[in-house]
């Protein structure tokens, strides 16, 4: 076995593999670990087998050397892009430089950008120098290297190392990633890994994802970072992009967000907290970013921008903090700076709704809250917003929305109903208001007791919420029988008719049979009399505000209440549409 072995390292006998390491948020490949096999033929085939062989023999560092000029060679030769994550064992690492350490590994790796080198320490033995292990890492990163701990949570002491020497990169155990998705004790760990990670600005890789269930648990507590046999499997000529089915395991599931209160619905938009900021383009210098953080002490941030368009954000600290570190001034500071560009950014339209800003930050990573986002307009940056800035404004809309709140709907309103209609007027959107009012409503109130009036208001304004697009419309709850529905979806009239459809059917169960038989029931009347009282029924009135026109909320409100009155005078459930003009019914001025 031993003559096998030397004749491997001899013939450089060695075949390198890689597997992707993906970004789980967008799919793209963002490197590859370097993975050997010796002669298929022979016991040595295993990698395993292979390095035991070498530790039995002394010559594991000549061993790990060979491996990565071979990847490193074989990567160039395949044109592949991204990081290239190469296997180090700690005795290697903290060999002299003068055999095979820092400036040894910086000669193997001409014709490849230093830092899309990661040096990726595996857990073999445990290691008892810790100064000298930290020294030897500042020598690699020194030549721009970057390192990654391999298998955290496996072995002797990765979780001390990680506290040493602080790696850009943390590889979760693939012990703690399998069957994440049954186990409640592996979810903590990986949660806690992951907090971790923040705090330390490290990214977080989880090893050996191998089945959706495990990918979904790995994404629902935020993982960035992937490598599995789910994902790719290592190939000595592996695929650039990954294939569509694969990348349709990492698209969020269809959303069941719930449908929000009206109460918490705003037009207020991403814009009411917009920063503005500087923003930069891609290729200017390290240096030069430097010294506008210099010049602006106050300046805690800044875009990129590659060709005019936003590609992400640089943070003032980490910056600092990274050009700090020993060489990082010298070797990055007369480069582009985009290299200081940390996460992918969340990037979001100026109209969009601080509700549906609310529901993206659940939904995509959890470092957007802290790190901010960047807000566009057509596409073109004009500043960022902050997570606090978000928790704030949602906040002071709840907190205003329930104080304006129906304490038996929980609908806004008159107040939020009008601040929404003056935000509609003032950004000129078309939009319909319809007024809903309950015919035969006191007689049955009366007649039937306020618990079921009450009921039948409930019943009113849950058939209201089911027919609206709540991502759009806006229903309110003026007081008593009355209601508003303030639609920006172009089909409300289907919707009306939907609400006039089932009406009855829904108020049907509320009322004596014998009542229901014959259509309405004998009570009296406002002046005492007994008459005939027909079942509850609904009568809409509409009027579709469609230009910029000089109105106020007021003014709409007293259109709708017209419309309302004409159709209250159609017998059952009814629609009216007032088709005039609303420029017909400007006010007078005063002269």
């Amino acid at each position: 076995m031993l003559a096998s072995f030397r004749k491997v390292l001899l013939d450089k006998a060695l075949t390198p593999l890689y597997q992707p390491i993906v970004n789980l948020q967008s799919g793209q490949i963002i490197g590859y670990e370097g993975l050997i096999r010796g002669p298929s033929d022979s016991p040595l085939h295993a990698p395993t087998k292979l390095f035991s062989v070498a530790r039995l023999d002394g010559k594991t560092i000549e061993l790990e050397r060979l491996c990565r000029r071979i990847h490193i060679d074989q990567f160039l030769a395949l044109g592949l892009a991204g990081k290239l994550f190469l296997n180090m064992s700690p005795d290697a690492l903290m060999m002299p430089a003068g055999d095979v350490g820092a400036s040894l590994m910086y000669s193997q790796i001409v014709g490849m950008p230093a830092e899309n080198i990661v040096i990726e320490l595996t857990e073999s033995e445990a290691t008892s120098n810790y100064s000298l292990l930290r020294q030897a890492a500042s020598d690699y990163r020194g030549f721009g290297l970057q390192i990654a701990i391999d298998d955290l949570g496996e072995g002797f002491s990765s979780l001390r190392r990680w506290s040493e020497l602080r790696p850009e990169y943390v590889k979760i155990d693939k012990y703690f990633v399998q069957g994440i998705d049954n186990d409640a004790v592996k979810r903590q760990f990986v949660r806690s890994i992951f907090e971790m990670a923040q705090q330390s600005r490290s990214e977080v890789i989880a090893e050996g994802i191998e089945t959706e269930a495990e990918l979904a648990a790995v994404l629902s507590l935020g993982i960035q970072y992937g490598q599995g046999y789910l994902l790719a499997r290592p190939a000595a000529a592996p695929m650039a992009v990954l294939p569509q089915a694969t990348l349709r395991l990492l698209a969020p599931a269809p959303s069941k967000r719930p449908l929000m209160n009206d109460a918490y619905k705003s037009v207020a938009t991403a814009r009411k907290i917009l920063r503005p900021v500087p923003a930069v383009a891609d290729t200017i210098l390290t240096n030069d970013v430097y010294d506008i953080f210099k010049k602006q002490p106050e300046l805690q941030v800044l875009a990129v921008l590659r060709e005019g368009l936003p590609v992400g954000l640089i943070h003032r600290l980490r910056m600092l903090d990274r050009l700090a570190r020993p060489y990082h001034r010298e070797l990055y500071g007369n480069k582009p700076c985009d290299q200081f560009i940390e996460n992918q950014p969340l990037i979001v339209d100026h109209q969009t709704s601080l509700q549906d800003l609310g529901y993206l930050f659940t939904e995509a990573n959890p470092h957007h809250l802290s790190d901010g986002f960047i807000i566009t307009e057509e596409g073109r940056f004009i500043g960022v917003g902050t997570g606090f800035d978000l928790i704030r404004e949602i906040t002071q809309m709840q907190i205003h929305a329930a104080r304006y709140a129906n304490p038996l709907t929980q609908l806004p309103g008159n107040v939020p109903i009008n601040e929404h209609i003056e935000a509609l007027l003032a950004r000129e959107e078309p939009f319909a208001v319809c007024y809903c009012d309950l015919d035969h409503f006191k007689a049955f109130n009366d007649l039937y007791s306020y618990r079921k009036g009450d009921e039948a208001i409930q019943i009113t304004a849950n058939l209201l919420r089911e027919h609206i697009d709540p991502n759009s419309d806006f229903v309110g709850h003026i007081g008593g029988d009355d209601f508003i529905v303030v639609f920006k979806s172009r089909n409300w009239r289907e919707r009306c008719q939907r609400i006039l459809d089932c009406y009855y059917a829904a108020m049907s169960h509320l009322y004596k049979p014998v009542h229901l038989a014959q259509g309405g029931y004998i009570a009296e009347n406002r002046q005492g009399i007994e008459v005939f009282h027909g079942l509850i029924s609904i009568s809409l009135g509409v009027v579709e505000v469609n230009m910029a026109l000089p109105y106020s909320s007021h003014h709409i409100a007293e259109f709708a209440a017209l419309a309302k009155s004409e159709a209250k005078k159609i017998s059952g459930n009814s629609l009216f549409v007032e088709r005039r003009s609303l420029l017909g019914a400007l006010p007078a001025q005063d002269g």
